[in-house]
């Protein structure tokens, strides 16, 4: 049965939808056309059954150059997914897409935006399906899974298709020009304005948040009339397959070459992001994970502008509370989201050693840490209430840091495993909170670097004042996507705040109930600056698509 897309169907169906998304980013006001609770979707047991469907099969994905087949993903949760994706020669692959881009770039960047909110539809349709996706490839709990896995994520991808569309509309496209010349004929010209794509852009997976980290780049790429080749992280490569295959669905249905997007998964040990980013057909390269490979991305692939989000220290200056319960909670909930593994998550907080203000009365830097290790404690108490906020370790890497933890101070807070009696062979441990003197020999080599993971240091500090300066310091050279402050003094908010404005980082003051420095809303929080060394980039802004995209003028004589 042949589908209508055509660009009126795709104008009555999603033109509301981009308006509104528009909107919601001028304003910074909620908004999101993505319920993220899992009652709002219906299809719950068809979801789990076709996400069932797809273990130990072959991943059907007709696209050019596919020279064998792959695939080693083992779920956090101890089960083999045995799903196995097509393998592409890039010789082959990346021409076609290059061939398949003159046709998008001269549909526009309504048509563009139109399709790419489609694409975002269908997927939010399979939102339940995704989220086992996601669960399995990450150990995030299925909540959590369902939410930013699938909602979150689609909101995310959204904005990022409704700041290409402002951008690229920010220039009339076409304008009649006159210049007058006295008692001569005026100069008259008719000038065209018209949005070029770069290139193929290269969205570089992780392991953790494949589609909340992958969709931004993805759809700010594709709206601006890129190409999009999706380079997924071998541990997590189905949900972004699942996303590959809505996408080259709905493009096809169009009337567009479904080889604008395509997939890229690596053998093991075959390297292939490092082969692909330095193709001179990549001009974009969206990547989130280690510093390390970040790095080596923006020194080496010279051809393509990157954008990079990598390692950072999220730091809390605790000086004082009017609500110390509530403090305690809402950080207590923020260092076991997930088991600690968010590029959000706060590390380090920082403690005056005399101790801090409260509305319960002065508390000792000693007495600040044991309430906040009993808060942990008393928050993750039950195996199956832990299991569903902690989710499962994602790999060995993260288990070993966590087991050296121990080692680096006083352990404030032993980690403990937790048992998920749906999934007994998945790794679950509960977050581990160490003791540090700022002032003993060493101490910043144990906390001034990222521990990915579920370890948090509460770190003492002469006075705020010192806090506020390793705060500086930690920002300047290490970088944080997060920074969080508690304080009743409106001096010590305006200093905190001046840091952040210098340093370039996103602060979060003084946060008692339901929202956590860890989570930021699409359409109104930066996730990242762009400003420090944790990311080069913000999700999302104007500076985020611009450069996706260049304006070519034509000029013709009246």
């Amino acid at each position: 049965m042949s589908v209508d897309l055509s660009p009126t169907v795709l104008a009555e169906r999603h033109r509301g939808t981009l308006d509104q998304a528009l909107e919601a980013a001028r304003t910074r006001a909620f908004w999101s056309p993505h319920p993220e609770h899992p009652k709002a979707y219906p299809e719950a047991e068809a979801g789990h059954a076709a996400f069932q469907a797809l273990l130990g099969h072959r991943f059907p994905l007709d696209q050019p150059g596919t020279d064998g087949w792959t695939g080693s993903e083992r779920s956090p949760y101890g089960i083999d997914l045995g799903v196995e994706y097509p393998h592409a020669d890039p010789d082959a692959l990346l021409p076609a897409m290059r061939a398949a881009m003159p046709r998008w770039r001269e549909a526009g960047p309504l048509t563009r935006a139109l399709v790419c909110v489609e694409i975002l539809a269908r997927i939010n349709a399979r939102t339940h399906e995704f989220a086992h996706a996601v669960m399995h490839t990450t150990g995030q709990a299925f909540t959590m899974a369902f939410q930013a896995g699938g909602p979150h994520a689609q909101d995310r991808g959204l904005e990022a298709v409704a700041y290409a569309f402002a951008e690229q509309t920010r220039t009339p496209p076409e304008a009649e020009w006159t210049k007058p010349q006295g008692k001569r004929e005026p100069l008259e010209l008719r000038k065209t304005f018209t949005p070029v794509p770069r290139g193929i852009g290269l969205v570089v997976g992780c392991n953790t948040f494949p589609t909340w980290n992958g969709y931004p780049g993805l759809f700010a790429s594709l709206a601006t009339g890129n190409a999009v080749l999706v380079k997924p992280h071998p541990r997590a490569v189905l949900p972004l397959a699942l996303t590959v295959a809505a996408a080259r669905e709905v493009l096809a249905e169009a009337g567009f070459p479904p080889d604008l997007v395509c997939l890229a998964v690596e053998r093991p040990g075959e390297g292939l992001a490092k082969v692909l980013a330095l193709r001179p057909e990549v001009r974009l390269i969206d990547y989130t994970g280690s510093t390390a490979f970040g790095d080596w991305l923006e020194q080496n692939a010279r051809q393509a502008q990157v954008f990079t989000e990598k390692a950072g220290v999220n730091t809390v200056v605790i000086d004082s509370t009017d609500d110390y319960r509530g403090m305690l909670a809402n950080l207590a909930f923020s260092l076991s989201l997930y088991s600690g593994q968010m590029c959000t998550t706060p590390q380090n907080l920082l403690i005056p050693r005399e101790g801090i203000g409260t509305d319960q009365g002065k508390r000792a830097f000693t007495e600040v840490v044991a309430d906040l290790a009993a808060a942990v404690e008393g928050l993750l108490g039950e195996d199956a209430r832990a299991a569903a906020l902690l989710g499962a370790l994602v790999n060995p890497d993260v288990k070993a840091r966590l087991e050296a933890a121990a080692e680096l101070g006083e352990v404030a807070l032993a980690s403990r495993a937790v048992t998920n009696p749906e999934f007994p062979e998945a790794v679950v441990r509960t977050p581990a909170l160490i003791a540090l003197d700022s002032a003993a020999p060493d101490a910043g080599s144990a906390f001034l670097s990222e521990c990915f993971g579920p370890v948090s240091f509460a770190v003492a500090v002469d006075s705020t004042e010192a806090a506020l300066e390793l705060l500086r310091h930690t920002v300047r050279e290490k970088g944080a996507m997060t920074v969080s402050g508690y304080t009743t003094s409106p001096e010590v908010e305006r200093r905190l705040e001046e840091v952040c404005f210098e340093e370039c980082a996103q602060l979060s003051l003084n946060l008692t109930g339901g929202v956590f420095v860890n989570q930021t809303a699409a359409f109104s929080d930066f996730h990242g600056s762009g400003g420090n060394p944790a990311a080069n980039a913000a999700l999302c802004d104007a500076a985020f698509v611009a450069s996706r995209f260049r304006t070519v003028e034509v000029r013709r004589p009246a």
